[in-house]
Parts: structure tokens; sequence; C-alpha cells
């Protein structure tokens, strides 16, 4: 067990280095845009590609977010001694190098799917000697969820992602090892971090009751956008895509290319706003600046799928939370009494439910990142009604979809990198 603690807190402080590493990432690009936008408009193009091509020729198993990789390596036996890189400290290391350089690109991507390959990588990796305790896949699960712990600062979110998406059956022994290694790595994350919240100290909203008529309106909107959103992702790169996904796979870095000029495309129309994770622009928006809602959802909904098509290294995650943010923001401009804060809350966890389809989740961390639980019961309202209309449109969840190309008895190997 000593040794789990000790694996728990080198978890936690590779997360919290990573966060730190891609802040530094997205503040570079910003100085490069600042000094010439043009070249690096150009430059999203070229480096998507480039991007796409190391993922395929070095590491085809840090692809995309991560977490369908996780989902499969804790679902299925594997073949041989390791059974494939999908959660290996190999495949850790080239995850955090190849989502840096898509954040120096300025891709629409996250890093906290990543980070949960990344911690699960190394907790596999770093355990798979020992003898006795908790098994491989009590291992792997709790490292995930470790990785959305300390990605987020939200310990309570990452023990129910373990229960709602990395584990169809949840034993009380890995209950009991979630447990430990989520707070373990939550404090050595502490450690580095501090005591913040993801998107800073909130006050109290508006009235209540106004949330509570808001919360199904917006759960549905974000469950609507969220559901396509997903669907198309699976038709371009889920392991029965459709004609493009089809042509895609022939021609991957071409594809990346186009995917690139899509994106920098995004970030012209809407003055830059589609650019990085979108931490800043969410945050902004949850200070009752609501402006430009509809400009950010729509820009980063395009800029934030064409990085996850590219086939490169990514989360969702993060561009996730800035498009509800935004949809939340629009429904604070229609005056209908909805208090600016909780919509914005609000359309938040509605998207984002309807994208992964995981409404405890999305609640959660919520939550726990705008440190207001007097909005917990319209937030899971919200989340309940965009996961239902989502499931309308996406009828499996988007990462337990794209997971099925990751199991290793529907794996193709003539497509290295597919999801």
């Amino acid at each position: 067990m000593a040794a789990i603690v000790a694996v728990a807190v080198l978890g936690g402080l590779a997360a919290a280095a990573f966060a730190r590493i891609c802040d530094v990432a997205m503040l570079a690009h910003a100085r490069l845009v600042a000094t010439n936008r043009w070249a690096m408009l150009a430059m999203m193009p070229l480096g998507f590609a480039a991007v796409t091509w190391l993922t395929r020729r070095f590491a085809p198993e840090a692809a995309g977010s991560g977490i369908p990789q996780v989902i499969a390596a804790a679902e299925e036996r594997w073949r041989g001694r390791w059974g494939g890189q999908r959660v290996t400290l190999k495949t850790a290391v080239w995850k955090v190098v190849l989502a840096v350089g898509m954040l120096l690109c300025g891709a629409s991507i996250g890093r906290e799917g990543p980070t949960v390959q990344v911690v699960a990588g190394i907790m596999r990796t770093l355990t798979r000697g020992l003898r006795g305790g908790p098994g491989r896949r009590a291992l792997i699960i709790a490292g995930g969820a470790a990785g959305v712990a300390a990605a987020f600062n939200t310990p309570i979110a990452g023990v129910v992602f373990a229960v709602e998406e990395l584990a169809k059956s949840f034993e009380r022994r890995t209950h009991t090892t979630v447990i430990l290694v989520v707070v373990i790595a939550g404090v050595a994350s502490y450690a580095v971090h501090g005591d913040y919240a993801y998107f800073g100290m909130r006050g109290g909203g508006g009235a209540l009751g106004s949330a509570w008529i808001a919360a199904p309106l917006i759960g549905g909107v974000g469950g609507l956008l969220g559901g396509v959103f997903s669907r198309l992702l699976a038709e371009l790169i889920g392991p029965e895509a459709g004609p493009i996904g089809r042509w895609r796979a022939r021609h991957p870095v071409i594809f990346a290319a186009l995917c690139g000029a899509v994106a920098a495309g995004a970030a012209l129309a809407s003055g830059g706003l589609s650019f990085g994770a979108g931490y800043a622009e969410a945050k902004s928006l949850l200070g009752a600046h609501p402006g430009r809602g509809l400009a950010l959802a729509g820009s980063k909904f395009v800029a934030t799928l064409a990085a996850a098509a590219s086939g490169a290294p990514g989360g969702i995650f993060a561009p996730s939370l800035a498009i509800g943010a935004g949809v939340g923001a629009a429904f604070a401009r229609l005056g209908l009494a909805f208090a600016g804060h909780d919509t914005v809350v609000l359309g938040m966890t509605g998207y984002l439910s309807g994208v992964v389809q995981a409404p405890l989740t999305s609640a959660v961390i919520l939550m726990e990142m705008t440190r207001d639980p007097a909005l917990v019961g319209p937030l899971m309202l919200a989340a309940l009604t965009a996961r239902w209309v989502s499931s309308g449109i996406m009828p499996e969840p988007i990462y337990h979809h794209l997971s099925n190309g990751w199991r290793l008895s529907r794996a193709t190997s003539n497509l290295p990198g597919e999801p």
C-alpha cells in the first residue's frame, strides 16, 4: 500500500506539472499571436498536420482525449505483458509533449482528458510489479479518477467519474483504491496549486427559483448541441465512421491539415475567441460579461470539433465548458429574469452533460469548480435534461463509443491512432 501511495503522489504532481506546462504553452501562443497574428493562423494547418503525423508515427495510442483508451484498458483483458500502450509511461510522456504542441498552435483542446490517461499510465506502469493488493483494473480506474480530480481540483467529481464513466461494475476493493488514490493525488496537486477553485470563488447568485426555471431550458439546449457534437465526432473518428471519416482514415495527415484550416477560420471569424482551452473566456462570462456568449459558443464548437477530429492528442472537457458558458450567457441576454451567473454555470453543466452523457460527473464538477453548492439541485436537473435530449441524438455516450476502437478484439492494426 505504501508503494501505491507514493505512486499516487507522483501522479498528482505530474498532473499539476502538466497543468502548468499547458498554461505556459497557451501564454506563449497568445504572445506569438500578438507578435504576428497572420503567421500563427497560417501555422495552424501545418501544426495540426505535424502533431498528427508525430502521433501516428511514434505514439498512436496517445491520440485524442485519452479517456476512451483508459475505459478500454480497464474493461479488457490484455494480451501478453502489456496488450498495447494505451496506459503506459511512454504513452503518458508523448501525450504531454503532443498536447502541449497542439496548444502552442492555438488548438481548442483541454488538458483534462489527457490528464486521465497520463495519471492512469503512471499508476499502471509504476505499480506493475506489485504482488497482492488492488488488481490492474482497479489501479487503472483509480489513476483515471485521480486525473480528473487533479485536473479540475475536484476530488468528489473524480470518484463520481470513476463510477459513472470508467467502470461498468464497481467492486468494493476498486472503490477503496479509487478513493485512496484520488485523495493522495489531490493532496499532491494541492501542494503545488494551493486552495483554488477552477473558475474562481463565486458569491451567491440570483434567486434560486429562477435557476430551477432556467435549468430544464438550458439543459435541453445544451443536450441538443452536445448531442450534435458527439454525433459529428463519432461520424468522423468513431469505429463505424461515415464517408468523411473513412476518407480521413486513408489520408490522416491531409485531413488534419484541413482541420487546422477550419480551426484557423473559426479563430479569424471570432477575433481569437476560439484559441486554446477557453478557461479565460469562460471565467470572463462567469464574471458577468456575457456580451460575446454566442460568438464564443459558435467558434469554440467549430474549433473544438476540428481539433478532436484531427486525431491529435487533446481533450474536449475544457472547451466544452467554454461552449456551455457561451450558451448560458446567451440565455442571460434574453431578458427572462434569469441570473447571469447561474445561467452560465447551468450552461456549462448542460452542454458538458450533453457531450459526454455523464450527468452526475457534470453536475458535481461544476459544483466543486464554482464552490456554489446551493445550485446543486438545478445543476442536476440541467444535467439530466441534457443527458436525455442528447441520448436521442447520440444513443451511446461518446467516450464509450470511441473506446470500442481501442479494445484489442476490435482494434485494426492498419489504422494506428484511430480511437
